[in-house]
Formats: structure tokens, C-alpha cells, sequence
């Protein structure tokens, strides 16, 4: 009890009744409550940090990884918050209208979202979803080709194809055309939003990176290209 007070902030209030205490010391008191048993094989925590203030957030998410580590209770984690999960979880589970659309770490989630509600809601910005058609190695946007670095065939129904901001380059040269509309100083890196073919495009530019009015092309890397059909991803064949 005195180890699980001392990681929640708590160890001084522990012989007081819970209603004389705030939301977050009652939401933390919760959360607590749950780890004290050792008879226990699995926690779930639902939405647990909702009311605490955010440097505790992030206090307490490392104390709950160390805690599962140094343990080995399974723990399943409720969140909206895409941080949470990405910085809390081993694997984690995304839900898309009542049904679950991916299992996997937080970088097969990142790199290959396998529905592309996934590579919008994992990523700050989301993935870009573009409408094209896909022939063998090769999508094309509004008569604009992007290489692909496999090759598909015979796809029907909604084709895509999604590129996350952080592989996306604005160039002056090739690539499809772009209108830049504002440009998001970030600290870390520059977000600048654009407009492609009437469509929201997001890029992750690194800190630095000098943004010039002629700057209105982009291009994307093959290999981070994912393609979709109504709304899954597509493996293709290697080329």
C-alpha cells in the first residue's frame, strides 16, 4: 500500500476518507485501489488519467510501464488519447465503429495502418488519404503519377492511397502540384497545410526547412506509400 501511495503522489493522504479528497486524488485513490492486490492476474484501466493534470500524466504512465514490467500483470488500457496509447502500450488495439480494425505495436500501427481510419486517427497530423487509381506500380492522382514500390493488379471498389505528413517532401521541382496555405511553426518541425486537387494535404517539414512561395510540388516516397480499397489496406507484390 505505502509503495503504490508513494508512486500515485498519495502517501500522505492515505488515512483520509476519499470523499474529503479532490477528483484527481479520488482518480488516482482509483487507480491505486486496482494495483494493491497481488492475487490479481489482469487489470483494466479505463480512462484512468482523464481529470489528472498533465505532468502527473506523463509521471505516472512511466510508474504504470515500470510497474507492469517489474510485475507482470496484464494490463488492458482504455484511452481516447493516442499519446497514452502509443507511450503506455506493448500492442494496442484500435476500434473503428464498433469493431476492431488492427492489433499491433505502435509502429506497425504508425508505418502500416491496416485501415485507413487508423492513419488518420494515429499521428498528429494523420495520414493523408488520396483517392487515385492504382495500375501495377503506379497510382495516379488526377492524371499525376506516384510511384509505388509494389505492384498492384485487378483492384475494385474505393481505391486510395494513404502517405503519412512525415513522408511527404514539398519541393519547387517534380511532383503533384500543390497550393500551400499556411505554415505551422511547431518547435520540433513545420507543418505546413496545403491543398491538393481541392484536398486537404498535410506535410512534416523539419525544423529549419526554409519554405519558399515556389515551393508547390510534392512528391512522396515509394516505399511509404500504402494502398487501399475500401478503406484496407492491400499488400501487393513485390516488384
Amino acid at each position: 500500500v505505502q509503495q503504490i501511495g508513494q508512486m500515485i503522489g498519495m502517501e500522505a493522504e492515505l488515512d483520509r476518507r476519499a470523499r474529503g479528497l479532490t477528483a484527481d486524488a479520488k482518480q488516482k485513490i482509483s487507480l491505486g485501489r486496482g494495483m494493491v492486490r497481488e492475487d490479481v492476474n489482469a487489470l483494466l484501466f479505463d480512462e484512468p488519467l482523464t481529470v489528472i493534470d498533465p505532468h502527473m500524466k506523463w509521471e505516472l504512465r512511466t510508474q504504470l510501464k515500470s510497474l507492469h514490467h517489474q510485475f507482470g500483470h496484464t494490463m488492458i488500457y482504455v484511452t481516447h488519447d493516442q499519446t497514452e496509447a502509443l507511450t503506455f502500450a506493448d500492442k494496442v488495439v484500435v476500434m473503428y465503429d464498433g469493431r476492431v480494425v488492427q492489433i499491433g505495436t505502435p509502429e506497425e500501427l504508425f508505418n502500416k495502418p491496416e485501415h485507413t481510419f487508423v492513419g488518420y486517427f494515429i499521428g498528429s497530423p494523420g495520414m493523408n488519404v488520396i483517392p487515385a487509381s492504382v495500375v501495377g506500380q503506379v497510382a495516379s492522382v488526377h492524371g499525376a503519377e506516384v510511384r509505388l514500390d509494389r505492384a498492384f493488379k485487378d483492384l475494385s471498389g474505393k481505391v486510395e492511397i494513404g502517405v503519412r505528413p512525415e513522408f511527404v517532401t514539398l519541393t519547387k521541382g517534380d511532383g503533384l502540384p500543390v497550393n500551400v496555405r499556411r505554415v505551422e511553426d511547431v518547435g520540433r518541425h513545420k507543418i505546413v497545410r496545403a491543398d491538393l486537387f481541392g484536398k486537404e494535404m498535410n506535410i512534416v517539414a523539419p525544423e529549419g526547412t526554409e519554405i519558399s512561395p515556389d515551393m508547390n510540388r510534392v512528391t512522396f516516397a515509394p516505399e511509404r506509400v500504402n494502398v487501399y480499397v475500401n478503406d484496407w489496406l492491400q499488400e501487393g507484390e513485390a516488384a
